[in-house]
């Protein structure tokens, strides 16, 4: 089996600082994305041989973009499993790079889903068409008016039929994200909030309150994929991809178990691969559409047993300064999350490996190795899970 691990690096990020913007389209915030994320590699778009880019809203995304920056790639990614599609690209990226198509490719994403007045995780069966005429699963599921959040809040009360866990643990990973956004001056909300904040504020869907729920924000952002030996000579200090993992979890012709999600298949062979345990990761960054998505995503990705997600949560552990800091960034739950949110875990994972925040309270303390797990589609559901793990250099 060919070895994967530092097969290829990060060196390059840029992240879309807008929020809202009425004024630009999808095509222009990836390509200046990309064009600055190439800038902060040494890089230029003539380096570039691969293009990996997902989308909610722009079909054959990849002809597209390429044709917008003119650029000619010779590898073409448009994998598309929603908010973890970019974990999954960057797990195709290292493969590509190893087996020696490509040298050099760029992840991409853009959304204007605010500024649109889209409701993601609201909207009935409209959004997939005529039942009839364009069938898919979920026509025949949401006509009966299942919503994202809803699929999410029958997960959670799952979770807290069978093992106890309460609204106050839950509210818990929303005050510790919202305290790291506080830190980030980009984030949406900042303002810091407390666990009875959190379990006061409105049922959207029980049991999950308003501040149990992502925002919705337009964004972007792009990162840069090297080799080793062209990493190497690039600006930045390499991020070393160490380890990858992908699954997909669906309703396994009616025997889901809800309580398990697709993290538990990916991050095995990403641990494997990796060499490392979870006593060796300094910081991650788990996708948290919901709260109970981070509650479910560690413990199916092994940092504590099953069930004993609402303990794990609490006391301080998910902060900077504790045991296991997550989405130092602020999240999806208080800074940004337009529609599909993956590639910013590998962003902030990688400022927080080159030390970029060093002597400021948002920076982990000697911060080694990072964890970034993207879900996309719903728990409840059919989703995806892309776990990945880098090293710095």
């Amino acid at each position: 089996m060919v070895d994967l691990k530092h097969g290829a690096a990060i060196v390059g990020i840029h992240e879309h600082v807008t929020r809202y913007a009425p004024d630009k389209s999808e095509l222009q915030i990836q390509g200046e994305s990309v064009i600055k994320a190439l800038a902060d590699a040494g890089l230029t778009k003539k380096d570039v041989e691969g293009l990996f880019t997902a989308s909610s809203s722009i079909r054959n995304s990849g002809m597209n973009l390429a044709d917008y920056l003119n650029m000619y790639p010779k590898y073409v990614d448009n994998t598309t499993v929603g908010g973890g599609s970019f974990e999954f690209h960057l797990s195709h990226a290292l493969t590509a790079i190893v087996a020696g198509r490509i040298n050099c490719a760029v992840i991409t994403y853009s959304s204007l889903a605010r500024s649109g007045g889209v409701s993601v995780g609201t909207g009935g069966v409209a959004r997939f068409g005529h039942p009839r005429l364009d069938p898919s699963p979920d026509s025949f599921e949401e006509l009966y008016g299942l919503t994202t959040v809803g699929l999410y809040a029958m997960i959670a009360q799952r979770h807290m039929h069978l093992y106890g866990t309460t609204s106050e643990q839950l509210a818990e990973i929303a005050v510790a994200i919202r305290k790291h956004a506080s830190m980030n001056p980009e984030a949406m909300f900042r303002d810091p909030i407390t666990v009875e904040a959190v379990v006061n504020a409105r049922v959207i869907s029980s049991p999950l309150h308003l501040l149990d729920c992502c925002l919705i924000s337009d964004g972007g952002g792009a990162l840069v994929v090297a080799s080793p030996e062209l990493a190497r000579n690039c600006r930045q200090r390499p991020v070393w991809v160490l380890g990858v993992g992908e699954a997909l979890a669906h309703q396994g012709a009616g025997q889901r178990d809800l309580i398990y999600i697709a993290a538990k298949q990916s991050h095995e062979p990403a641990f494997a691969m990796a060499g490392v345990t979870h006593q060796d990761i300094d910081m991650a960054m788990i996708y948290d559409s919901f709260t109970i998505t981070v509650l479910e995503t560690l413990e199916d990705l092994g940092f504590c047993k099953k069930g004993e997600g609402g303990d794990f949560v609490s006391g301080g552990r998910l902060q900077v300064g504790g045991e296991l800091p997550i989405n130092t960034d602020g999240g999806g739950l208080s800074s940004n999350h337009p529609g599909m949110r993956g590639i910013f875990l590998l962003l902030e994972a990688t400022r927080q490996l080159r030390h970029q925040f060093e002597g400021t309270p948002r920076q982990v303390e000697n911060c080694q190795v990072a964890l970034c797990h993207g879900t996309g589609g719903a728990l409840g559901s059919r989703h995806s899970g892309g776990t990945v793990i880098l090293g710095r250099d």
